[in-house]
């Protein structure tokens, strides 16, 4: 049989506590516990710690709360920090707003496999549904319940993911999801984590992703498995977009592998 990796479930959460709480129940509920849970905080304010602290009581999961100041959206800065403090061999990365298939770390960490990463996708939950979600404070989604899209995201079958994978291999950047990402913590040392220099919403994932490849990392095929559900909101501002994107194309135009500021810096 083999010997899964120990894991820590990195959870990325800015202000909505009432997500991050449905998050946090639907990991006690995993069929395979994470290692340890690091909530990567960007500058939330009390009832956040407080929720955590509550957590931490209600759990035999160790969980580390690792805030930095509101300062701006820095998702990349706090993974690097949280990826840092990490224990596990394996850091699975999901964000707060996501309630999770209870098979979901199971399959992340059934499916690690050296010289790999994995990048998965997420069904989408309409406004309605999400509100009656949080207020019910319930984390069974049905694929077929009304206010669900792309049901097909939805659909748990791991063995036959296996067996296409045979035939399908995933490359490329398209269909890049930071909210639902796992690496092997020493190959996100290797290209240095990601990349402070990108600042707003956008891209961060998809240029991690071009270094890794770049070290000749492959990405899994995770159709069929690693299931979360996304809880809506609204739009982050996508105003630096553009200016993020010349900072991918430069990473890819230079093969690069390493950035300069990453998490070195909190090592």
């Amino acid at each position: 049989m083999k010997r899964l990796p120990t894991s820590s479930l990195i959870i990325a959460t800015y202000n909505w506590p009432e997500a991050l709480e449905l998050c946090l129940l639907s990991t006690t509920k995993q069929s395979l516990l994470p290692t340890e849970i690091i909530i990567a905080d960007d500058g939330s304010k009390d009832d956040t710690e407080k929720l955590v602290k509550d957590f931490q009581k209600m759990t035999s999961i160790p969980i580390r709360h690792i805030w930095q100041p509101d300062e701006g959206f820095q998702l990349g800065k706090i993974r690097n920090k949280s990826m840092a403090a990490a224990m596990g061999e394996y850091l699975i990365q999901i964000d707060g707003d996501l309630i999770l298939h209870p098979s979901f770390v199971r399959d992340h960490l059934s499916v690690s496999r050296k010289g790999y990463f994995i990048a998965g996708s997420r069904v989408l939950l309409d406004e309605s549904l999400s509100t009656q979600l949080i207020k019910k404070k319930n984390t069974e989604v049905s694929i077929f319940a009304s206010g669900v899209h792309n049901q097909f995201n939805g659909v748990h079958l791991p063995g036959l993911a296996k067996f296409i994978e045979f035939f399908k291999k995933e490359k490329g950047l398209y269909n890049l999801r930071g909210c639902n990402m796992s690496f092997w913590k020493k190959d996100i040392i290797a290209v240095n984590g990601y990349n402070e220099n990108i600042h707003g919403w956008g891209r961060e994932d998809t240029e991690l992703v071009i270094r890794l490849y770049n070290t000749g990392i492959k990405r899994v095929y995770f159709k069929l498995q690693g299931i979360v559900y996304h809880l809506y909101h609204q739009e982050y501002d996508r105003s630096h977009v553009l200016q993020n994107d010349e900072i991918v194309k430069q990473a890819i135009k230079t093969n690069q592998t390493h950035c300069e500021k990453g998490i070195d810096q909190y090592l």
